[in-house]
């Protein structure tokens, strides 16, 4: 079976250059056969023109030349909806079976807030698509507000799952993602300050890029910048290490899908402490495997870091819990047995 993966280019920042990585080193069995189009670059708004442009002529090669089963298209909302448009159209054209992979966040800003006119834009492109993939049973309430859900099939992100390293870790909290008001970085300055005021300079390292200056000025204001390090958006040996050796996951986020951060952070059987939306719920088990809490909650973000630092028996049974989880559940093997299933069922 050929499937044509409409794709971001390989380094790319994010969670869907990330899951689509995966597909790319490991592929997903021998009865596929599997072709990548690329229609998103990070840079300048001409490098990212460019890459959509070189995307279109590139996928309309592929459907002449090399036509396929199915086209498995990789989205989010915002810009990524246009982008995608002419994909769908192209692939409907040709009679294609077309699955889109929805993996955004900010639903809200993209349908509900919405003018009507671009929502029966939405509705329309949406419509024409064989199925929509979501992150989790949440997003297929929301998408289901678009399309019918008898079109949805949830199928969650997977992760990579390590082979520990021996040896003590480092009591330092790690933060993985875009640096930014939507990751809860804003409320980060406070909930550290708190930390610290109870079990003194533990570091935090914050891996990512965004708006990095204007956190660095609130913790200078908390009088906590000192012991907090931004090494910029990390990928390969670089953030294996960080995750390696940080004993702590902090991801306060305001909204999500199925964060591969969190994901990531089970798989090192680190002590977790998220908040509880989007598919998060799904993945950690309160005060078993980690923590969630509501997003902005800053003292009760605060008091469960705590509770995993002072304890460290705790934080070992939610790691190895964590990780478990991981292993049995959201493991790559199960995940492409998800998508073949998808796969043939269309």
């Amino acid at each position: 079976m050929k499937i044509c993966m409409v794709v971001p280019q390989e380094d790319v920042k994010g969670g869907i250059a990330s899951v689509v990585n995966g597909y790319r080193e490991r592929g997903l069995g021998k009865e596929y056969e599997l072709s990548f189009v690329e229609s998103y670059r990070d840079g300048s708004k001409w490098q990212k023109l460019g890459k959509a442009i070189d995307g279109y002529v590139r996928f309309g090669w592929e459907l002449l030349f090399h036509t396929p089963d199915i086209v498995h298209i990789h989205s989010s909302f915002g810009p990524s909806f246009y982008r995608k448009m002419p994909f769908i159209y192209m692939a409907k054209w040709k009679g294609i079976k077309l699955v889109n992979h929805i993996h955004g966040a900010e639903f809200g800003e993209f349908y509900i807030n919405a003018s009507e006119k671009k929502k029966k834009l939405i509705q329309k492109v949406y419509t024409k698509c064989d199925v929509l993939v979501v992150l989790s049973a949440e997003w297929k309430e929301k998408i289901g507000q678009i399309v019918s859900k008898s079109k949805i099939q949830i199928i969650e992100n997977y992760c990579q799952i390590p082979k520990l390293q021996t040896g003590v870790r480092k009591k330092q909290i790690l933060f993985l993602g875009e640096i930014g008001e939507r990751k809860g970085c804003f409320d980060i300055p406070d909930i550290y300050k708190r930390i610290v005021d109870v079990v003194g300079n533990i570091p935090l390292i914050m891996a990512g890029d965004g708006e990095v200056e204007c956190v660095k000025e609130m913790l200078k204001e908390k009088a906590v910048l000192e012991n907090v390090s931004f090494p910029g958006w990390i990928r390969g040996e670089t953030k294996e290490k960080l995750l390696q050796e940080s004993s702590f996951f902090l991801f306060p986020s305001y909204n999500e899908g199925m964060p591969m951060a969190v994901l990531e952070a089970m798989a090192y059987g680190m002590g977790i402490v998220t908040s509880n939306v989007g598919g998060i719920p799904k993945l950690i088990d309160d005060g078993v495997s980690g923590y969630i809490c509501t997003p902005g909650e800053i003292g009760d973000i605060s008091e469960k870091m705590i509770r995993l630092i002072l304890q460290e028996e705790h934080l070992k049974e939610c790691g190895a819990n964590a990780r478990k989880k991981a292993i049995e559940q959201y493991s790559f093997e199960s995940h492409v047995e998800k998508l073949t299933k998808l796969y043939q069922g269309i």
